[in-house]
């Protein structure tokens, strides 16, 4: 079959993009997806100024985008998928066969193939273009009837559901967060739905704590605050605490605000090696749990926002059109201004 040709922004290293036209080939396997939206996600921000994320470095021309929402063009008859259907795409691909995704932890697959990466070589393509040509299984379908913009968070919600899935139950527990960017709120509006008495955030920037608010946060301090110090006294004031920031002061600031047996769950990424206070996960018998992106939770995301069970959108603070890819970028990466900046394709 001819290949079908659309526009997309290449990744040729840091802080460089080539708009270039995209060749998709249409075979009788796979989903032809018209792109319609995609948010811009922190890895994103890192592979475009650094020219990789953490140890993943870009050696060959990358299309950045794993948070895509589209319209199938044409599908394989046996995946049940229509032409006209609505469809967040799943940015993993597990193998299905190693011994994690046999065991139902697909996040751990030893032969993952997640979009946007440059994890393998060659890497993974992302979907911030016109046209993408994906596997049926990463296409969940949605009612047409809700709002693109809210559908646009199925992945990052996926991530903040994952993370609250790595807790006890929150029900009647006071709950700390600290990082309060999209995914840190979107912990905050997960824990929210989960019957937490309270949830706190703490971020360095107000912008962000001014936005931990708006998605329902009970409150929102600084580091520096009196209320944070006074959480950290003995014996401890949360139930259970979340990081979505990475950094080590943070860190280190919700292990010490817990109170004995309580549970601390890392979703931020950082990098290399870090103080870590040892001595007070022991003596707490803190239970310390990782969290890495989601399994099962890319489907439950679809649902939850398609019905409507948790309102992200405030956490939408600009849409550019995706010919302005490098400036929605670097508004993006601005946390005094922006939160979520999704791209429109036309």
């Amino acid at each position: 079959m001819s290949p079908l040709q659309g526009k997309a922004f290449f990744l040729t290293g840091a802080k460089s993009l080539s708009l270039e036209n995209l060749q998709v080939e249409e075979n009788d396997e796979q989903v032809l997806i018209h792109v319609m939206r995609g948010g811009i996600c922190g890895s994103d921000i890192h592979y475009y100024y650094h020219g990789g994320n953490g140890n993943a470095v870009v050696r060959h021309p990358m299309l950045l985008g794993h948070e895509v929402i589209g319209r199938v063009e044409k599908a394989p008859m046996s995946s049940g998928l229509k032409k006209g259907m609505r469809v967040a795409v799943n940015p993993s691909l597990p193998c299905r066969r190693c011994e994690f995704c046999l065991a139902g932890q697909e996040n751990h697959c030893l032969d993952m193939k997640f979009m946007g990466s440059a994890m393998r070589v060659p890497h993974v393509q992302g979907g911030f273009a016109e046209f993408i040509s994906v596997e049926p299984e990463r296409c969940i379908p949605y009612n047409p009837e809700a709002s693109d913009q809210m559908m646009c968070f199925a992945e990052p919600l996926s991530v903040a559901l994952h993370a609250i899935n790595q807790a006890p139950s929150l029900i009647g527990k006071r709950v700390l967060i600290s990082g309060a960017g999209p995914i840190g709120c979107l912990i905050s509006l997960v824990a929210q739905a989960g019957g937490a008495t309270s949830v706190t955030a703490i971020d360095i920037n107000a912008t962000s704590r001014a936005m931990a608010l708006k998605t329902g946060a009970d409150a929102a301090y600084a580091p520096d605050s009196p209320e944070v110090e006074t959480f950290k006294q003995a014996p401890g004031y949360f139930d259970v605490a979340f990081d979505a920031s990475g950094a080590q002061p943070a860190i280190e600031l919700a292990i010490n605000a817990l109170r004995p047996k309580g549970t601390f769950v890392q979703v931020g990424n950082s990098k290399g090696l870090m103080p870590f206070p040892v001595m007070t996960l022991l003596n707490k018998e803190i239970n310390f749990k990782g969290s890495f992106r989601f399994a099962e939770e890319f489907e439950v995301a679809v649902r939850w926002l398609e019905k409507g069970k948790i309102d992200p959108m405030p956490l939408l603070t600009g849409e550019m059109d995706s010919s302005q890819m490098q400036s929605a970028i670097e508004l993006a990466a601005d946390k005094n201004k922006a939160a979520k900046i999704q791209l429109i394709f036309s």
